[in-house]
């Protein structure tokens, strides 16, 4: 088993509520492990483990991020030797928000570490999470080199007009107020592979990509370049979420303000955890809202359709951006799983060229693969995500390069 993990990246992405792992070859993308944990700081939290050998489930209170990520170690541990001595080339970090600072793959130091933990007011869902997974890693791991890759790099240099808020120019320079983006890795990652699915260049498509999940963002990507994406300063701009709200009048939070006596934090945690899918409906997993919806609910069958209205809203504004698409592509937990949403969301666009299959689309799979009908002049394709993968890819990259 040591041997196989020997010249790996160990792969993690802390997010909100949970942690993915992933010990990966770069060169080969052979996984040796990866799992799951979530529902962390819930009653029941849940472990899933796949190895080579075999795969494994826990369920039990998981307190916290540090006790998560400690476990996480241990499970991989028992593959082989040591951590320590088992032969990890790098550990690769999911980080959220870069800021202006970061928008390429980052060697992590204290310095990084810190940055990172102050630009925690733009991403408080996510950056104190990436944090913890930094300093648990580098205390367990301290003689590899530690890389971070951050959501926003793929979007850093969007066009002007889709980077810049209309407010003061002033305060917007001072405050480094502009729209970076987020899932810039799985966007990066999946327009790539939807361009080799088609045998064509990458440079040569009008794609647009659907990240749906707990979180949930957008993007028009034309020649390989975005010129747009769904979320903005935060995570929380764009697509209705699991527990944030995406796209709100500004004036909700002032009127919040002055007439609920809201103060910034609580109007913060209400737009960012009791919002969305879950503010609507009273749950944020997605399969829920689907038994809720089967069950006759009115509330979750209206949560059901904001979320298609936005995808649809995005459609039209991106199909107009690019000046016409060449495939559209759904990836992430629900849009990978979910052939209700991808239906309702293309539904009724023959005119515009978009036909969907309904056999294809309501045909489960965990592969690569098309679910636009044989006369679509688009191609609609599903795209299963690897950030994990792209991350490793990076992170073995930079440690390459660094002096021996």
């Amino acid at each position: 088993m040591t041997a196989a993990i020997a010249g790996t990246v160990l792969v993690l992405n802390s997010g909100s509520s949970s942690i993915k792992f992933q010990l990966v070859h770069p060169e080969t993308a052979e996984s040796v492990a990866h799992g799951l944990i979530e529902r962390i700081g819930e009653p029941e939290g849940r472990i899933v483990f796949h190895h080579t050998t075999g795969f494994e489930e826990h369920l039990g209170a998981i307190t916290d991020h540090r006790s998560g990520l400690r476990m996480v170690l241990d499970m991989i541990e028992g593959l082989g030797r040591p951590l320590r001595e088992a032969g990890i080339v790098a550990v690769g970090h999911r980080l959220v928000h870069g800021g202006e600072v970061f928008h390429e793959p980052t060697l992590i130091d204290d310095a990084v570490v810190q940055a990172v933990a102050d630009l925690s007011v733009l991403a408080p869902l996510h950056n104190p999470a990436n944090v913890i997974g930094m300093e648990v890693a580098r205390e367990e791991l301290p003689d590899i080199p530690h890389v971070g890759v951050f959501d926003t790099a793929f979007f850093h240099d969007m066009p002007a007009a889709a980077t810049t808020y209309a407010i003061d120019r002033d305060i917007a320079r001072e405050h480094g107020i502009r729209r970076y983006g987020f899932h810039g890795t799985s966007h990066d990652y999946v327009s790539q592979r939807a361009a080799a699915f088609l045998g064509r260049d990458r440079a040569d498509l009008n794609i647009i990509v659907f990240h749906l999940g707990n979180g949930a963002s957008a993007s028009a990507i034309a020649g390989g370049r975005p010129i747009d994406t769904s979320m903005g300063l935060t995570p929380l701009e764009g697509l209705v979420m699991g527990t944030r709200c995406g796209d709100i009048d500004p004036g909700v939070v002032m009127h919040l303000n002055r007439s609920a006596g809201l103060r910034v934090d609580a109007i913060d945690d209400l737009l960012n955890r009791r919002s969305g899918l879950k503010g609507m409906s009273g749950v944020n997993d997605f399969r829920a809202l689907l038994r809720l919806v089967a069950d006759g609910s009115e509330d979750a069958k209206l949560a059901y359709d904001v979320y298609v209205h936005r995808l649809r809203r995005y459609l039209g504004a991106y199909l107009v951006e690019l000046g016409g698409v060449d495939a559209v592509v759904f990836t992430g937990g629900v849009g990978e799983n979910n052939a209700d949403v991808r239906r309702d969301a293309l539904a009724g666009l023959g005119r515009l060229g978009i036909v969907v299959d309904p056999e294809a689309n309501a045909t489960r799979a965990d592969t690569e693969r098309r679910i636009s009908a044989p006369g679509s002049e688009v191609e609609v394709l599903v795209i299963p995500t690897d950030e994990e993968l792209a991350i490793a890819r990076a992170a073995d990259a930079l440690a390459k390069s660094l002096p021996r």
